[in-house]
Protein backbone atom coordinates (compact mmCIF):
# COMPACT_ATOMS: atom_id res chain seq x y z
CA UNK A 1 0.00 0.00 0.00
CA UNK A 2 1.13 3.54 -0.77
CA UNK A 3 1.84 5.80 2.25
CA UNK A 4 -0.56 8.68 1.65
CA UNK A 5 0.93 11.24 4.03
CA UNK A 6 3.72 11.36 6.63
CA UNK A 7 6.00 13.55 8.69
CA UNK A 8 9.45 13.84 7.07
CA UNK A 9 12.29 16.01 8.42
CA UNK A 10 9.88 18.29 10.31
CA UNK A 11 7.86 18.82 7.14
CA UNK A 12 4.78 17.05 5.83
CA UNK A 13 4.98 15.12 2.62
CA UNK A 14 2.12 13.49 0.78
CA UNK A 15 1.68 11.57 -2.44
CA UNK A 16 0.54 13.97 -5.16
CA UNK A 17 -2.60 12.15 -6.26
CA UNK A 18 -2.94 14.34 -9.36
CA UNK A 19 0.10 12.56 -10.81
CA UNK A 20 -1.08 8.97 -10.32
CA UNK A 21 -0.86 6.61 -12.18
CA UNK A 22 1.76 8.28 -14.41
CA UNK A 23 4.20 8.82 -11.55
CA UNK A 24 4.55 8.56 -7.79
CA UNK A 25 5.70 11.98 -6.61
CA UNK A 26 5.94 13.53 -3.14
CA UNK A 27 4.40 16.95 -2.49
CA UNK A 28 6.22 18.65 0.39
CA UNK A 29 4.45 21.05 2.75
CA UNK A 30 6.73 23.44 4.64
CA UNK A 31 3.94 25.38 6.30
CA UNK A 32 0.24 25.04 7.09
CA UNK A 33 -0.74 27.14 4.08
CA UNK A 34 0.94 24.53 1.86
CA UNK A 35 -1.37 21.94 3.42
CA UNK A 36 -4.41 24.13 2.71
CA UNK A 37 -3.29 24.48 -0.90
CA UNK A 38 -2.75 20.71 -1.19
CA UNK A 39 -6.28 20.02 0.08
CA UNK A 40 -7.88 22.60 -2.21
CA UNK A 41 -5.94 21.51 -5.28
CA UNK A 42 -6.68 17.78 -4.79
CA UNK A 43 -3.07 16.83 -4.10
CA UNK A 44 -4.62 14.90 -1.23
CA UNK A 45 -8.30 13.96 -1.12
CA UNK A 46 -10.67 11.57 0.61
CA UNK A 47 -12.34 12.51 3.88
CA UNK A 48 -10.11 10.51 6.28
CA UNK A 49 -6.93 11.58 4.45
CA UNK A 50 -7.74 15.28 4.55
CA UNK A 51 -8.65 14.93 8.21
CA UNK A 52 -5.15 13.59 8.88
CA UNK A 53 -3.68 16.31 6.66
CA UNK A 54 -5.54 19.01 8.56
CA UNK A 55 -4.32 17.71 11.92
CA UNK A 56 -0.74 17.55 10.70
CA UNK A 57 -1.09 20.94 9.02
CA UNK A 58 -2.34 22.54 12.22
CA UNK A 59 0.53 20.99 14.17
CA UNK A 60 2.96 22.28 11.54
CA UNK A 61 1.37 25.72 11.70
CA UNK A 62 1.67 25.72 15.49
CA UNK A 63 5.43 25.37 15.15
CA UNK A 64 5.57 28.73 13.37
CA UNK A 65 3.65 30.65 16.06
CA UNK A 66 6.04 32.95 17.88
CA UNK A 67 4.33 33.39 21.21
CA UNK A 68 5.33 32.62 24.76
CA UNK A 69 1.92 33.19 26.38
CA UNK A 70 -0.83 30.62 25.90
CA UNK A 71 -3.62 33.11 25.12
CA UNK A 72 -1.64 34.62 22.24
CA UNK A 73 -0.69 31.17 20.97
CA UNK A 74 -4.26 29.86 21.25
CA UNK A 75 -5.73 32.81 19.34
CA UNK A 76 -3.40 32.25 16.39
CA UNK A 77 -3.92 28.47 16.53
CA UNK A 78 -7.67 29.00 16.27
CA UNK A 79 -7.21 31.27 13.27
CA UNK A 80 -5.12 28.61 11.54
CA UNK A 81 -7.74 25.98 12.31
CA UNK A 82 -10.45 28.13 10.71
CA UNK A 83 -8.33 28.57 7.59
CA UNK A 84 -7.90 24.82 7.34
CA UNK A 85 -11.64 24.27 7.85
CA UNK A 86 -12.39 26.49 4.87
CA UNK A 87 -10.25 24.37 2.52
CA UNK A 88 -13.07 21.91 1.75
CA UNK A 89 -16.45 22.24 3.49
CA UNK A 90 -18.17 18.88 2.96
CA UNK A 91 -15.83 16.36 4.63
CA UNK A 92 -16.49 16.41 8.37
CA UNK A 93 -13.23 14.61 9.21
CA UNK A 94 -11.36 17.86 8.61
CA UNK A 95 -13.43 19.60 11.28
CA UNK A 96 -13.20 16.62 13.62
CA UNK A 97 -9.39 16.49 13.40
CA UNK A 98 -8.77 20.21 13.91
CA UNK A 99 -11.18 20.33 16.85
CA UNK A 100 -9.36 17.39 18.42
CA UNK A 101 -6.07 19.31 18.32
CA UNK A 102 -7.67 22.51 19.62
CA UNK A 103 -9.19 20.58 22.53
CA UNK A 104 -5.80 19.01 23.27
CA UNK A 105 -4.16 22.43 23.37
CA UNK A 106 -6.83 23.72 25.74
CA UNK A 107 -6.40 20.68 27.98
CA UNK A 108 -2.68 21.46 28.32
CA UNK A 109 -2.92 25.22 28.73
CA UNK A 110 -0.88 25.01 31.92
CA UNK A 111 2.18 23.80 29.97
CA UNK A 112 4.67 25.91 28.09
CA UNK A 113 3.88 26.76 24.47
CA UNK A 114 6.81 24.64 23.30
CA UNK A 115 5.46 21.64 25.21
CA UNK A 116 2.00 22.16 23.71
CA UNK A 117 3.53 22.23 20.23
CA UNK A 118 5.17 18.85 20.92
CA UNK A 119 1.84 17.42 22.09
CA UNK A 120 0.09 18.67 18.95
CA UNK A 121 2.61 17.00 16.64
CA UNK A 122 2.38 13.72 18.54
CA UNK A 123 -1.42 13.88 18.44
CA UNK A 124 -1.42 14.41 14.67
CA UNK A 125 0.72 11.29 14.28
CA UNK A 126 -1.66 9.45 16.62
CA UNK A 127 -4.60 10.45 14.40
CA UNK A 128 -2.74 9.03 11.39
CA UNK A 129 -1.93 5.75 13.17
CA UNK A 130 -5.48 5.45 14.51
CA UNK A 131 -6.93 5.94 11.03
CA UNK A 132 -5.05 2.95 9.67
CA UNK A 133 -6.20 0.75 12.55
CA UNK A 134 -9.76 2.06 12.20
CA UNK A 135 -9.78 1.19 8.51
CA UNK A 136 -8.61 -2.34 9.24
CA UNK A 137 -11.46 -2.76 11.74
CA UNK A 138 -13.90 -1.47 9.13
CA UNK A 139 -12.49 -4.07 6.76
CA UNK A 140 -12.90 -6.91 9.25
CA UNK A 141 -16.49 -5.89 9.98
CA UNK A 142 -17.45 -5.29 6.36
CA UNK A 143 -15.91 -8.33 4.72
CA UNK A 144 -18.57 -10.51 6.36
CA UNK A 145 -21.10 -8.86 4.03
CA UNK A 146 -19.23 -9.92 0.90
CA UNK A 147 -20.05 -13.36 -0.50
CA UNK A 148 -17.35 -15.40 -2.18
CA UNK A 149 -17.01 -14.69 -5.92
CA UNK A 150 -18.89 -11.39 -5.56
CA UNK A 151 -18.69 -8.69 -8.22
CA UNK A 152 -18.48 -5.37 -6.39
CA UNK A 153 -19.12 -1.91 -7.81
CA UNK A 154 -17.41 1.06 -6.18
CA UNK A 155 -17.57 4.76 -6.96
CA UNK A 156 -14.70 7.26 -6.61
CA UNK A 157 -11.67 6.14 -4.56
CA UNK A 158 -12.04 4.99 -0.97
CA UNK A 159 -8.76 3.11 -0.76
CA UNK A 160 -5.46 3.71 0.99
CA UNK A 161 -5.02 6.93 -1.00
CA UNK A 162 -8.24 8.35 0.46
CA UNK A 163 -7.13 7.56 4.02
CA UNK A 164 -3.94 7.30 6.03
CA UNK A 165 -3.70 3.74 4.74
CA UNK A 166 -5.65 0.55 3.94
CA UNK A 167 -8.90 2.28 2.95
CA UNK A 168 -12.60 2.20 3.84
CA UNK A 169 -14.63 0.76 0.95
CA UNK A 170 -11.50 -0.68 -0.65
CA UNK A 171 -10.38 -1.78 2.81
CA UNK A 172 -13.49 -3.96 3.03
CA UNK A 173 -12.56 -5.50 -0.32
CA UNK A 174 -8.95 -5.99 0.83
CA UNK A 175 -10.16 -7.73 3.98
CA UNK A 176 -12.40 -10.04 1.95
CA UNK A 177 -9.44 -11.03 -0.23
CA UNK A 178 -7.27 -11.52 2.87
CA UNK A 179 -9.98 -13.91 4.10
CA UNK A 180 -9.62 -16.00 0.96
CA UNK A 181 -12.63 -14.70 -0.94
CA UNK A 182 -12.31 -14.40 -4.69
CA UNK A 183 -13.89 -11.12 -5.69
CA UNK A 184 -13.91 -8.88 -8.72
CA UNK A 185 -14.26 -5.12 -8.66
CA UNK A 186 -15.93 -2.78 -11.12
CA UNK A 187 -14.79 0.81 -10.66
CA UNK A 188 -16.78 3.76 -11.97
CA UNK A 189 -14.36 6.15 -13.69
CA UNK A 190 -15.76 9.00 -11.50
CA UNK A 191 -15.79 12.23 -13.45
CA UNK A 192 -14.41 14.87 -13.46
CA UNK A 193 -11.23 13.87 -11.58
CA UNK A 194 -11.40 10.20 -12.63
CA UNK A 195 -10.53 8.88 -9.18
CA UNK A 196 -11.95 5.47 -10.04
CA UNK A 197 -9.95 5.15 -13.25
CA UNK A 198 -6.72 6.71 -12.00
CA UNK A 199 -6.62 5.75 -8.33
CA UNK A 200 -8.91 2.82 -7.49
CA UNK A 201 -7.84 0.73 -10.47
CA UNK A 202 -4.19 1.60 -9.74
CA UNK A 203 -4.44 0.48 -6.11
CA UNK A 204 -6.24 -2.76 -6.93
CA UNK A 205 -3.90 -3.64 -9.78
CA UNK A 206 -0.94 -3.11 -7.45
CA UNK A 207 -2.44 -5.80 -5.20
CA UNK A 208 -3.53 -8.10 -8.03
CA UNK A 209 -7.22 -7.74 -7.20
CA UNK A 210 -9.21 -8.08 -10.45
CA UNK A 211 -10.67 -4.71 -11.48
CA UNK A 212 -12.50 -3.40 -14.52
CA UNK A 213 -13.24 0.29 -15.13
CA UNK A 214 -16.54 1.50 -16.60
CA UNK A 215 -17.85 4.94 -17.49
CA UNK A 216 -20.10 6.33 -14.79
CA UNK A 217 -23.29 5.95 -16.80
CA UNK A 218 -22.76 2.23 -17.50
CA UNK A 219 -23.55 1.10 -13.95
CA UNK A 220 -27.31 0.75 -14.43
CA UNK A 221 -26.88 -1.33 -17.58
CA UNK A 222 -24.58 -3.79 -15.80
CA UNK A 223 -26.87 -3.98 -12.77
CA UNK A 224 -29.85 -4.86 -14.94
CA UNK A 225 -27.79 -7.60 -16.58
CA UNK A 226 -27.05 -9.13 -13.16
CA UNK A 227 -23.33 -8.39 -13.45
CA UNK A 228 -23.05 -6.54 -10.14
CA UNK A 229 -23.77 -8.23 -6.80
CA UNK A 230 -23.28 -5.33 -4.39
CA UNK A 231 -22.05 -1.74 -4.13
CA UNK A 232 -19.62 -0.30 -1.57
CA UNK A 233 -18.64 3.36 -1.38
CA UNK A 234 -16.96 5.61 1.13
CA UNK A 235 -18.46 8.77 2.63
CA UNK A 236 -17.40 12.35 3.32
CA UNK A 237 -20.09 13.10 5.89
CA UNK A 238 -23.00 11.14 7.33
CA UNK A 239 -25.94 12.87 8.99
CA UNK A 240 -27.62 11.61 12.16
CA UNK A 241 -30.40 9.96 10.16
CA UNK A 242 -27.95 8.04 7.94
CA UNK A 243 -28.08 10.31 4.87
CA UNK A 244 -24.66 10.22 3.20
CA UNK A 245 -22.62 12.85 1.38
CA UNK A 246 -20.16 11.28 -1.03
CA UNK A 247 -18.60 11.97 -4.41
CA UNK A 248 -21.00 13.30 -7.02
CA UNK A 249 -22.72 10.38 -8.76
CA UNK A 250 -23.14 8.28 -5.63
CA UNK A 251 -26.84 9.12 -5.30
CA UNK A 252 -27.71 7.84 -8.77
CA UNK A 253 -25.73 4.63 -8.15
CA UNK A 254 -27.70 4.07 -4.93
CA UNK A 255 -31.03 4.62 -6.70
CA UNK A 256 -30.04 2.20 -9.46
CA UNK A 257 -28.95 -0.40 -6.90
CA UNK A 258 -32.28 -0.08 -5.13
CA UNK A 259 -34.18 -0.45 -8.42
CA UNK A 260 -32.24 -3.63 -9.16
CA UNK A 261 -32.45 -5.09 -5.61
CA UNK A 262 -28.69 -4.85 -5.09
CA UNK A 263 -27.27 -4.11 -1.61
CA UNK A 264 -25.70 -0.66 -1.30
CA UNK A 265 -23.20 -0.29 1.56
CA UNK A 266 -21.24 2.68 2.85
CA UNK A 267 -17.91 2.19 4.66
CA UNK A 268 -16.60 5.02 6.83
CA UNK A 269 -15.00 5.76 10.20
CA UNK A 270 -17.46 6.61 12.94
CA UNK A 271 -15.89 10.09 13.01
CA UNK A 272 -17.48 10.71 9.59
CA UNK A 273 -20.91 10.72 11.27
CA UNK A 274 -21.98 14.25 12.15
CA UNK A 275 -24.66 13.78 14.80
CA UNK A 276 -25.17 17.57 14.91
CA UNK A 277 -26.86 17.42 11.50
CA UNK A 278 -30.34 15.87 11.52
CA UNK A 279 -30.38 14.98 7.82
CA UNK A 280 -28.47 15.26 4.59
CA UNK A 281 -30.14 18.52 3.55
CA UNK A 282 -28.03 20.21 6.24
CA UNK A 283 -24.71 18.96 4.83
CA UNK A 284 -22.79 21.71 2.98
CA UNK A 285 -22.01 20.60 -0.59
CA UNK A 286 -18.86 21.98 -2.14
CA UNK A 287 -19.07 23.43 -5.65
CA UNK A 288 -15.76 23.44 -7.50
CA UNK A 289 -14.30 25.24 -10.51
CA UNK A 290 -16.35 24.54 -13.68
CA UNK A 291 -13.10 24.17 -15.62
CA UNK A 292 -12.61 20.80 -13.94
CA UNK A 293 -15.39 19.66 -16.29
CA UNK A 294 -14.69 21.70 -19.41
CA UNK A 295 -10.87 21.63 -19.16
CA UNK A 296 -10.00 18.43 -17.24
CA UNK A 297 -6.27 18.10 -16.58
CA UNK A 298 -5.77 21.39 -18.49
CA UNK A 299 -7.15 20.02 -21.77
CA UNK A 300 -9.87 21.96 -23.53
CA UNK A 301 -12.66 19.50 -24.41
CA UNK A 302 -15.71 21.76 -24.51
CA UNK A 303 -16.66 24.90 -26.43
CA UNK A 304 -14.83 27.97 -25.20
CA UNK A 305 -16.65 29.70 -22.32
CA UNK A 306 -19.45 27.13 -22.14
CA UNK A 307 -21.12 27.33 -18.69
CA UNK A 308 -20.72 24.27 -16.45
CA UNK A 309 -21.94 23.32 -12.98
CA UNK A 310 -19.55 21.31 -10.84
CA UNK A 311 -20.93 20.09 -7.49
CA UNK A 312 -18.26 17.87 -5.94
CA UNK A 313 -20.67 15.77 -3.83
CA UNK A 314 -24.28 14.65 -3.65
CA UNK A 315 -26.51 13.39 -0.86
CA UNK A 316 -27.78 9.80 -0.79
CA UNK A 317 -30.91 9.42 1.39
CA UNK A 318 -30.61 6.73 4.03
CA UNK A 319 -33.54 4.77 2.57
CA UNK A 320 -31.23 3.60 -0.24
CA UNK A 321 -28.45 2.42 2.11
CA UNK A 322 -28.41 -1.24 3.17
CA UNK A 323 -25.81 -0.75 5.90
CA UNK A 324 -23.12 1.62 7.14
CA UNK A 325 -19.88 -0.19 7.95
CA UNK A 326 -17.82 1.42 10.75
CA UNK A 327 -15.04 0.30 13.05
CA UNK A 328 -17.61 0.05 15.85
CA UNK A 329 -19.91 -2.26 13.92
CA UNK A 330 -22.34 -2.34 11.03
CA UNK A 331 -25.18 0.14 11.37
CA UNK A 332 -28.63 -0.88 10.14
CA UNK A 333 -31.88 1.08 9.64
CA UNK A 334 -33.33 2.95 11.40
CA UNK A 335 -29.98 4.73 11.37
CA UNK A 336 -30.75 7.42 13.92
CA UNK A 337 -31.27 4.71 16.53
CA UNK A 338 -28.31 2.55 15.52
CA UNK A 339 -25.99 5.57 15.35
CA UNK A 340 -27.00 6.78 18.79
CA UNK A 341 -26.56 3.28 20.23
CA UNK A 342 -22.87 3.33 19.22
CA UNK A 343 -22.11 7.02 19.86
CA UNK A 344 -20.98 6.47 23.44
CA UNK A 345 -18.63 3.59 22.60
Amino acid sequence: MIPTIEWHNNKIRMIDQRKIPTKIQWYVCRGYKDVISAIRKMVIRGAPAIGVAAAMGLALGAESIKASKYDTFRKRLGEMANELLAARPTAVNLKWATERLIMLADAHNDLSVDEIKQHLKKESQRILDEDIQTNKKIGVNGQALIPDSAIILTHCNAGSLATAGYGTAIGVIRAAVENGKKVKVIADETRPWLQGLRLTSFELMQEHIPVTVIVDNAAGYLMRQGKINLVITGADRIAANGDVANKIGTYQVAVLANENSIPFYVAAPFSTIDVALKNGDMIPVETRNPEEITRPFNREIGPENVPALNPAFDITPSKYISGIITERGILSPPYMESIMSLTSL
